[in-house]
């Protein structure tokens, strides 16, 4: 009997609505296994987050499971305060970790029992400042390592800390802020190394965390860390998710639709590829026709995803960019993005064209421009061939073509 799946809600998904994941699930399982600390590399809407919670409730029976999400964080405070309430659904952490923080627990009206998670993040704020929070951390790290299971930290989002705390205030990456971090990631660094088979951690986050720290010098801080590349679905996985979803609200497809759909992503990122069936299941409930053709998908392509409905998920990939590149930078990087849309390849004559038009040598020299190219190959825009670098998904090339060819000047 064919499977059947039901469309994904919310930011990730486990169990029965994980998909396609078995090989990564395998590999990553022994990895833990054997102790590793993991960094998953891999562009936004991979399924990092989801890839961790299903890799969190398979092995919920032989590991303590935590799972840390930092994407609102912006200072080492901040980080050990949500490290500490990560505890509390596991009582015997959660008692220890009360008694760390005693003094502040004793400003909670009521105990601390009765108020919520909320609230006592505020409280552990407040208690915490750069002179102590290492300390806190310390020991909060030794109350994990004696657990009476080994603990598997699952820590995400932790480039979006990092790259705000380097470029916090109004100065840009300054050298406070490269020494600010510098001493967050060394005293995580430490505690992987002095915790090793106690506590095995596995980072993540929607932005590369390699490509933010080697900006600021700082690459050595993760280089205990096994980075594990989370590629694309293979069309086999996308075009079995597509059938599933399919079979689940009954739509029919066409001989020839899901293998249509699957050619014009190309690169299979899975939630473009959910993305991609919620258009055609919406389009097939507006007409009451629960029947899909492989002659609609272009049409469907065209209007939704590169329309209104797909607006908002690749406008997020331009966005993205001011995480990255200086201000000064950015005209310079749109500038070849829209160039690969547009002729299809991005060549290093015209790379050095555009640079001498939108930055000079002077402003960007050699290094800085393949740094440049570097992240746009880390964060999924390009690809390089022989020929050039191109785009790894059709779906960002035909979005920034369609977003940005009005007012390009093809070069001679």
């Amino acid at each position: 009997m064919d499977r059947k799946l039901r469309q994904a809600q919310g930011n990730w998904v486990d169990g029965e609505r994980f998909w396609g994941r078995e090989v990564d699930i395998r590999i990553l399982t022994r990895l833990v296994d054997d102790g590793a600390h993991i960094s998953i590399v891999a562009q936004r809407r991979m399924g990092k987050t989801s890839l961790m919670k299903e890799l969190a409730r398979l092995l919920s029976d032989r590991y303590i499971c935590l799972y840390l999400d930092l994407q609102k964080e912006s200072v080492p405070t901040d980080a050990i305060a949500e490290l500490a309430l990560v505890l509390k659904p596991h009582n015997p952490l959660w008692e220890k970790g009360k008694r760390l923080f005693a003094n502040i627990w004793q400003s909670v009206s009521g105990g601390v029992e009765e108020v919520s998670c909320g609230e006592i993040g505020i409280k552990l704020r407040a208690g915490l400042d750069s002179g102590n929070w290492m300390d806190k951390g310390d020991e909060l790290f030794r109350i994990l390592s004696k657990s009476e299971k080994p603990v598997l930290l699952m820590i995400d989002e932790l480039p979006l800390m990092v790259n705000r705390m380097l470029r916090a205030g109004d100065g840009g990456m300054t050298r406070e802020n490269i020494r600010q971090v510098d001493r967050f990631m060394s005293w995580l660094r430490k505690n992987s190394i002095e915790h090793q088979g106690k506590v095995r951690i596995m980072l993540s986050g929607s932005i590369g965390l390699e490509p933010v720290l080697h900006q600021a010098g700082l690459s050595a801080v993760i280089n205990n860390y096994q980075p594990y590349d989370l590629k694309p679905w293979d069309h086999e996985s996308a075009a079995g998710c597509l059938t599933a979803l399919a079979s689940y609200e009954e739509i029919v497809f066409d001989d020839h639709a899901v293998l249509r759909m699957v050619e014009k992503l190309g690169c299979c990122i899975p939630h473009h590829v959910q993305l991609f069936f919620a258009c055609v299941f919406n389009y097939c409930m507006h007409r009451r026709v629960m029947h899909f053709s492989a002659e609609e998908v272009d049409d469907l392509y065209e209007t939704e995803m590169l329309g209104f409905r797909g607006h908002a998920e690749m406008t997020h990939y331009e966005e993205r960019l001011s995480m990255y590149f200086e201000k000064e930078r950015l005209p310079l990087v749109k500038a070849m993005l829209t160039e690969t849309a547009v002729t299809g390849v991005l060549t290093r004559a015209v790379i050095l064209e555009l640079r001498e038009e939108y930055a000079s040598q002077a402003g960007c020299p050699d290094e800085a421009l393949d740094e440049m190219l570097r992240i746009l190959q880390h964060d999924g825009y390009f690809t390089k061939k022989d020929e050039g670098y191109v785009y790894e998904s059709n779906l960002l090339r035909d979005w920034w073509r369609k977003a940005h060819e009005e007012f390009y000047t093809r070069r001679a």
